[in-house]
């Protein structure tokens, strides 16, 4: 059983990449759209990426936008992985020519294997709720709505927090898992204890899996 890997979301200050890193993330995410609570400038995502040891992957995350922005991060930090969030096709995703995750707004009646054929060029796709606006908003959504045989791996978001997160790996058994509210204190500040707890939970899950 491969372990489930982990990554925090909307990470903006020095302190708290250090912490998440110390609490055994694999990927820290850095928002670069305007009008998240936790957007960043690019120049400050190059300097806490900078902070990154090896092995830990940064994510880029874009909503709707334009293609020299996204270039422009890309060039920044070429050890990212790109993340979109919006309303982006599948050309507009790829024309980066980078690995690219896809976010799905699940909610009753959207296709995901439908979704997961048009995005077939994703590393993965990231799984949140449907909410008003961009972003789950911290909201779980009913995963029985996952089909038992997505062709992508799947990041499972949306609401994880250290007390669900154990119940998501081992109902959904998902590639990764993506957390950002559920370890806040406020909105952009992460909780170090709150990160530690919800990597030992994904780990415990982990175990309980491979002892199935």
């Amino acid at each position: 059983m491969a372990r489930t890997r982990i990554k925090i979301c909307g990470i903006t200050r020095a302190v708290d990449v250090d912490a998440a890193i110390d609490a055994g993330a694999d990927a820290l995410g850095f928002v670069l759209y305007a009008k998240s609570p936790r957007a960043l400038s690019l120049a400050g995502a190059e300097a806490l990426v900078a902070r990154l040891p090896p092995f830990v992957t940064p994510v880029l995350l874009f909503v709707n936008a334009s293609p020299g922005e996204v270039h422009a991060a890309a060039q920044a930090v070429p050890q990212a992985l790109l993340q979109f969030h919006g309303d982006e096709t599948p050309e507009q995703c790829e024309a980066a020519g980078r690995p690219f995750l896809r976010a799905a707004r699940m909610g009753s009646g959207f296709d995901l294997l439908d979704f997961a054929a048009r995005f077939h060029a994703a590393t993965a796709l990231l799984l949140d709720a449907h909410v008003e606006g961009y972003g789950g908003g911290g909201k779980a959504f009913d995963w029985s709505l996952i089909p038992p045989s997505v062709p992508s791996p799947v990041v499972l978001s949306g609401g994880l927090n250290p007390s669900n997160v154990t119940d998501g790996v081992l109902h959904v058994r998902p590639y990764a898992v993506d957390v950002s509210s559920g370890v806040e204190s406020a909105k952009g500040v992460k909780n170090a204890v709150l990160m530690r707890r919800f990597c030992k939970a994904v780990r415990d899950a982990d175990q309980r899996l491979a002892s199935l």
